[in-house]
């Protein structure tokens, strides 16, 4: 009998889906080795940590010759849009490291929205009515954005870290948008601006593996965007999710398999773009139809704190399958209980906040308190970021997971902490 091989892996980034990650790689027989680069306070307990910024491509491969790294797992999207799948494979001594995520071209789908909704278009996969424009036929948008029903969506092309997306409630709030968006409001992000016809309807989160021909299906979620509770307030990277959805049955899940999955791995396999990764399509129900609002190249956060804790399969396994070309080999087995994430914030998150607080976990909780903005000295654990912890619950029912998730959450202590209190409640059966 063959030995299977075992994996010295790298995995890129430092936020509650890569420490969720790093807990599922570790479960892995076929991890002989982990490191994080740059990790957080939690998941060097997983593997060892290095002062690797994702965004250095020389230096992650030098680190991955020097230590024979065999896969790289690539957490959040910034690298994947800036090539460093295309950087690895133009290297001699790195092309035969087996990466997680599509090439830049794949990753443009994300990368840029307005390559997104021509993508779509060419594919006929459902999604809202849109323009494009920029500083050069800004006059153009401003003579469509006065005609637009209400409300009227302003997203900025490029990544801007989760807060690119407007929804204005009037015209005249949206042209001052616009023209604060195309003057740089989100940087260069914001050089072109889509406007987007508004869906109104409730959203959920797909994911796939796909070796760009084949695919498998992770479990579904649902993420919580507003700071406040009630959903109000300004958009943040994510206060919260939950897997599975219960509006999201068989008869929806099959529209979204013909309809948007197939459709779009077929697009990438036609335009023949190199798309070995994770695909996030962000999608809204519409009465009884979904459609797409974006697509992601990597996992969510948080959403990915829900998902991976409801994943029986070996994710190594499924990685390697994904490389050989076998994915449609693979049955994927997923824990049929709840999973809710509640964040627990820096007080002032998503505006200005302060780093550096102590932190006091609780003991003998059956919750998973996944490290999102932390950082761990000699001799104490700080916060160090807007989003601190995502706790994840698993229970029978959405209502005792909930339960178990803001418990946890009440317990762990840092000064000016903030959670809301109302993750899922809006899908807990009445």
């Amino acid at each position: 009998m063959q030995q299977q091989k075992s994996y010295r892996i790298l995995l890129l980034g430092s936020g509650g889906r890569e420490h969720a990650l790093a807990w599922k790689l570790k479960q892995s027989p076929r991890c002989s080795h982990l490191w994080i680069a740059p990790g957080n306070g939690g998941t060097g307990d997983l593997g060892t940590n290095v002062p690797l910024e994702p965004m250095d491509f020389t230096a992650i491969g030098d680190h991955c010759i020097d230590k024979k790294i065999d896969m790289l797992v690539i957490g959040p999207e910034a690298p994947l849009v800036g090539g460093i799948v295309d950087y690895f494979n133009r290297h001699l001594q790195l092309a035969q490291v087996l990466c997680i995520g599509p090439s830049k071209a794949g990753a443009m789908l994300e990368g840029s929205k307005d390559m997104a909704k021509q993508f779509m278009m060419r594919h006929d996969i459902p999604t809202a009515i849109y323009r494009t424009f920029s500083l050069s036929n800004s006059d153009e948008g401003q003579a469509y954005l006065r005609k637009h029903d209400l409300p009227i969506v302003l997203k900025a092309d490029g990544l801007a870290a989760g807060k690119g997306v407007l929804i204005c409630q009037s015209r005249e709030e949206a042209l001052t948008e616009y023209e604060m968006m195309l003057g740089g409001k989100f940087g260069t992000a914001s050089a072109s601006v889509v406007v987007e016809q508004f869906l109104s309807g409730i959203e959920f989160s797909v994911f796939v593996l796909t070796d760009g021909e084949r695919h498998v299906t992770l479990p579904v979620a649902k993420d919580y965007k507003r700071i406040g509770e009630g959903d109000t307030g300004l958009n943040t990277g994510g206060m919260g999710s939950i897997s599975p959805v219960p509006f999201v049955d068989d008869s929806m899940m099959e529209k979204v398999r013909t309809r948007i999955i197939e459709p779009t791995i077929k697009g990438i396999q036609t335009e023949k773009i190199d798309y070995k990764g994770f695909i996030f399509f962000g999608l809204i129900k519409v009465g009884i139809d979904p459609y797409v609002i974006e697509y992601n190249c990597r996992m969510g956060d948080p959403e990915t704190e829900s998902v991976i804790p409801r994943l029986k399969n070996d994710l190594v396994e499924l990685f390697e399958a994904m490389h050989h070309g076998v994915l449609d080999a693979q049955t994927i087995e997923i824990d049929p209980r709840f999973a809710a994430t509640v964040v627990c914030a820096s007080g002032g998150y998503p505006g200005s906040y302060t780093s550096g607080i102590p932190i006091q976990l609780p003991s003998g909780s059956d919750s998973l308190i996944f490290h999102a903005g932390t950082k761990m000295t000699a001799t104490d654990l700080l916060t160090n970021g807007g989003r601190v912890f995502a706790v994840t619950s698993m229970a029978d029912t959405l209502a005792e997971a909930l339960a178990k998730s803001n418990q946890t959450a009440n317990e762990i202590g840092f000064e000016e902490k903030y959670f809301r209190r109302d993750i899922g409640f809006d899908l807990v059966a009445k």
